[in-house]
């Protein structure tokens, strides 16, 4: 009997998808999960008649792959892989490929390559995006770990993943050890950035312009034939024309408290590691986090019983300025991700790809949208861009914008409409092209109090100064000048 091209272990939604995926494009499968009850159910149901190997044990598993094995662990992210990754071990032979699929966090990524080198195998840490229909007819991918596994995953990675218009696969190697998870991981991170603008276009419209769900069905139907054109634009567009039962839009039905999994906060953790101004995905994640003290707002609105009053101006004027601030602050979003990621490949040594990232992102992920075109024609003209405004598309778009999102980011404030994504977005635009910030007093207030030092205007870089602000501080100056 034909050996297995890959093996997969964890049967749950994603896993099932990705073998119906694999086998579709030419690829025998062995599979295996935990509770072997699933492994015969999908046998002799869903995967009946196709070339997909059941099996009851992780040696059994081993001993239908082709030589060297690739083992691909979609199973959640955490200690369930570390006990993984510790029963496949001594089951592998030298050479022999782990695959970590799941939504694991990229320091853990970086100790397993470790482990798994270590031990004379290859380990791959891979984002999937994409949801159960992007693991079924194409998700995005973003492979990275052991670069000699690449070569013997690229094959299958590149069939079953999401191709752009002319073909290209939104798949290609990241770079080293925990590159691929952490690339992954701020695609979920900006992932949150968009769902939140869009929620808070939506509350504009929704509270300042008391729009009904079906009339904002057809703005989003619009501005999905616009830059805007996306998934997540679409799937709002749908959701705003779905009704319930009794013919009224189930989206006003649905409880106003959102979930997270966790990898919004770590895009946020991992920048205030890196030092860098993450601050719409930041907002994107605290909103989460608001949302659910649902309780304690609803006794809140009764104290303050605040009301968003009449809007006066122009509703038509206003939906356009909101699509424009939307885009805008899109932008940026992006914008603070790539920062991000830059900055992290300069620590970690890797060498990421940032046009071909943009291509991963293209297709079959969630944030898949036209916009993202255009970052990597950014990226594909100057490969060492520092920041996305700089380009000269963005830079000329960004300008456009500014008017309408300016105008938008008053309404919200002044009316008393919640916008932190977007107004948060617009101060780092502002705080990123202002020459001079006032930081020169907040250094001056920590050398006062804790002759933390200063650097001179009329000075040169890296020379650095204490003051004896109040004449009877001493002249010992704090050893440590970047906390």
């Amino acid at each position: 009997m034909k050996k297995a091209d890959i093996g997969l272990i964890g049967l749950a939604v994603m896993g099932e998808n990705l073998v119906m995926n694999m086998e579709s494009k030419g690829f025998t499968v062995a599979v295996f999960n935990r509770t072997t009850e699933k492994v015969d159910k999908f046998v002799n149901g869903r995967a009946a008649g196709k070339n997909i190997i059941g099996t009851h044990s992780l040696q059994e598993l081993v001993d239908n792959l082709e030589s060297p094995r690739k083992v691909f662990m979609m199973v959640k992210a955490g200690e369930a892989v570390d006990n993984m990754i510790a029963q496949l071990l001594p089951l592998l032979s030298d050479g022999d490929i782990i695959i970590d699929g799941g939504n694991s966090h990229f320091p853990d990524t970086m100790r397993r390559t470790k482990e798994v080198e270590a031990a004379g195998k290859l380990y791959i840490g891979t984002g999937v995006s994409g949801g159960e229909e992007g693991a079924l007819n194409g998700p995005s991918m973003m492979p990275g770990g052991s670069p000699a596994a690449w070569p013997y995953v690229k094959p299958i990675f590149q069939a079953i993943c999401a191709k752009t218009e002319d073909g290209s696969p939104c798949c290609d190697w990241v770079g080293e050890n925990g590159a691929g998870h952490f690339v992954k991981m701020v695609h979920n991170g900006i992932e949150y950035g968009d769902m939140q603008l869009i929620c808070e276009a939506y509350q504009l419209m929704r509270d300042l312009l008391k729009l009904s769900a079906d009339e904002m069905h057809d703005i989003f139907a619009k501005w999905n034939e616009t830059e805007l054109d996306s998934y997540l634009i679409e799937i709002t567009r749908d959701i705003l024309a779905y009704k319930d039962t009794d013919g009224q839009p189930l989206v006003d039905k649905i409880r106003d408290t959102a979930g997270q999994k966790g990898t919004g906060k770590w895009t946020g953790i991992a920048a205030l590691d890196e030092g860098v101004p993450l601050t719409l995905i930041g907002e994107a994640v605290f909103s989460r986090c608001l949302s659910a003290m649902k309780d304690e707002r609803v006794v809140a609105a009764g104290e303050f019983n605040r009301e968003i009053p009449a809007y006066e101006g122009d509703k038509e004027e206003l939906i356009e300025a909101i699509r424009q601030a939307l885009y805008a602050s899109k932008i940026i979003s992006y914008t603070q991700g790539y920062v991000l990621m830059r900055q992290a490949a300069k620590d970690y040594g890797w060498n990421l790809n940032y046009g071909g990232i943009a291509l991963m992102w293209r297709g079959g992920c969630i944030i898949r949208s036209v916009f993202l075109g255009k970052i990597k024609e950014a990226y594909d003209k100057d490969p060492e861009l520092s920041n996305l405004l700089l380009d000269p598309y963005f830079k000329e778009t960004i300008q456009k914008l500014v008017p309408a999102w300016r105008k938008v980011a008053a309404a919200a404030v002044s009316y008393g409409v919640p916008a932190p994504a977007m107004t948060s977005a617009l101060a780092y635009f502002d705080g990123y092209t202002t020459e001079k910030l006032p930081a020169n007093l907040l250094q001056a207030q920590r050398d006062y109090f804790g002759a933390h030092t200063y650097e001179r205007l009329d000075s040169e870089r890296g020379k650095f100064f204490h003051t004896n602000w109040t004449g009877h501080g001493g002249d010992t100056a704090a050893t440590t000048y970047t906390a």
